[in-house]
């Protein structure tokens, strides 16, 4: 028996096979081999069609059919991580009226920003715990907005999940913690934005009906179940946005611990046990995927898009003139030839768009201290690392200003922390005991499938994950400390312009 996990990203599409009783990794898949097609008519615009996702699905499932048939076609349940903040909008037919608006699309900023106005951001804060914004349901209000043909004939508005979830039983779902990552769900009335969506001139019968994020969400129908390869019958039993899934996968459950991920961009993800949030909206919350009325969980997000994406610009900087990139290992090994704090050098990362934890604002990176007869290409190998580990501090800052705790950080054992440096300056810095597992987003769903299906507890997820290292703070830390106030004082100096 085995549990087939989906993660539906903006670059590709991930599926993983998991055995149902051990929790450990059969197979995995990825589609396509270079990066999902992305539709932009205008700057700011980002679009997918979801019927892309779901070709690549099927070449995923071929893939695994391909490594592990038995495995495939012993699949009792199916797990769904997904692109957050997406809106996918489908007629009466479940066909989709026109590509999906996704997460990095800021067409809806302006329409989010307005609403925030209007209703006061006193009440956003309070009923929504985030202002408006540019999520779905501003995107939503853009549609309705620009293209009222297109909107007339809507019969759901859902999130990406959603909709593949319909793909694969026909339930028309969304679940708790998936509309209150849309704006779609108020807090203190425990149901839906009406003041919001009436704000919006949206009719709450738009969205399907919600359930938990664990639980029966339907069975593959017999046309998903020929078109795939999979068998008829396997519950969809989980569904979840890839932050909160992420954090499920690295067994972040609880108040206290925190999931961390620093690829292109860079995300810190804590829970807490009461609904919290930051008067400035530079960090948002919403419902974690393990809430219950008795046991509440809110997931807290900070996101630095400026993180993983520095690093790689020096690494094709300090190529240049080389017939080779220089490859990420030898970046690592100048980094630690360097003390802690880069002999006064720092880096600002902010150079990937504009920042919600600087209030929207569009810094843009820069480089502070430069020394030129002292530093070279391991300073600035070393600071660029710390500057990253700086920004994703000064998002847990807003975190404990907010008033939750942090004790433990689990991240999975790839990109950023890959490097000892950063992983180092990670625990010097924010004082927590780091984790790092042999973890991703399309097994974490499949094991959620397995609570959701009712085959193993909650408590029993992380079973199969693996531990590959832990990092305690060391002696360094006052240095660690010392250099990130260096670099604090200098974002603010910039932020005072």
């Amino acid at each position: 028996m085995t549990l087939l996990g989906l993660d539906i990203g903006s670059s590709s599409i991930k599926a993983a096979l998991v055995d149902a009783n051990t929790g450990i990794c059969i197979a995995t898949a990825t589609s396509p081999d270079t990066e999902l097609p992305m539709i932009s008519h205008q700057t700011g615009w980002a679009e997918q069609h979801p019927d892309t996702w779901w070709e690549h699905i099927g070449i995923c499932i071929q893939k695994l059919k391909a490594k592990a048939p038995k495995a495939v076609d012993a699949i009792k349940a199916i797990g769904i991580s997904y692109q957050m903040h997406g809106l996918v909008c489908i007629d009466e037919a479940g066909k989709a009226l026109r590509p999906a608006i996704i997460w990095c699309d800021s067409r809806a900023v302006g329409i989010g920003n307005a609403a925030n106005e209007a209703l006061g951001s006193d009440f956003t804060l309070a009923h929504y715990l985030n202002s408006p914004g540019n999520f779905t349901a501003s995107k939503l209000k853009w549609v309705r907005d620009n293209e009222p043909e297109q909107f007339a004939k809507i019969h759901k508005a859902m999130l990406p999940g959603d909709y593949i979830a319909y793909r694969l039983g026909g339930n028309l779902q969304s679940t708790i913690s998936g509309l209150s990552e849309g704006i779609f769900w108020d807090y203190k009335q425990q149901g839906l934005a009406t003041d919001l969506l009436g704000h919006y001139g949206i009719d709450t019968n738009l969205l399907p009906p919600y359930t938990d994020s664990f639980g029966h969400h339907g069975v593959v129908s017999a046309a998903a179940a020929a078109e795939l390869g999979i068998p008829a019958g396997a519950i969809i039993s989980y569904r979840a946005g890839d932050q909160p899934n992420n954090a499920l996968a690295l067994n972040v459950l609880n108040p206290g611990e925190v999931a961390a991920n620093a690829g292109t961009s860079g995300v810190i993800y804590g829970v807490a046990d009461k609904p919290m949030y930051d008067p400035e909206s530079r960090v948002n919350t919403f419902v974690h995927v393990n809430h219950t009325a008795t046991r509440p969980r809110y997931g807290v997000l900070a996101c630095i898009n400026g993180t993983g994406i520095l690093n790689s610009w020096v690494r094709r900087t300090l190529s240049t003139g080389s017939d080779t990139l220089l490859d990420y290992q030898r970046l690592n090994d100048l980094a630690t030839n360097v003390p802690v704090g880069s002999h006064g050098l720092t880096m600002l990362p902010f150079g990937n768009g504009a920042e919600r934890t600087l209030g929207n604002r569009n810094l843009g990176a820069s480089i502070q201290g430069l020394d030129f007869n002292n530093h070279g290409a391991g300073h600035v190998a070393r600071a660029a690392q710390e500057g990253i580990v700086f920004a994703l501090n000064y998002g847990l800052d807003i975190m404990r200003d907010m008033g939750m705790e942090i004790h433990t950080v689990r991240a999975g054992a790839a990109n950023m922390f890959l490097s000892p440096v950063f992983a180092q300056t990670f625990a010097d810095v924010t004082g927590a005991v780091v984790e790092l597992y042999e973890a991703d987003g399309a097994q974490g769903a499949a094991r959620a499938a397995g609570v959701g299906a009712g085959l193993f507890a909650l408590e029993e997820v992380s079973k199969g994950l693996t531990l590959k290292a832990t990092i305690l703070p060391s002696f360094q830390v006052d240095q660690a400390k010392e250099a990130y106030q260096n670099w604090l004082s200098i974002l603010q100096n910039q932020l005072a312009y």
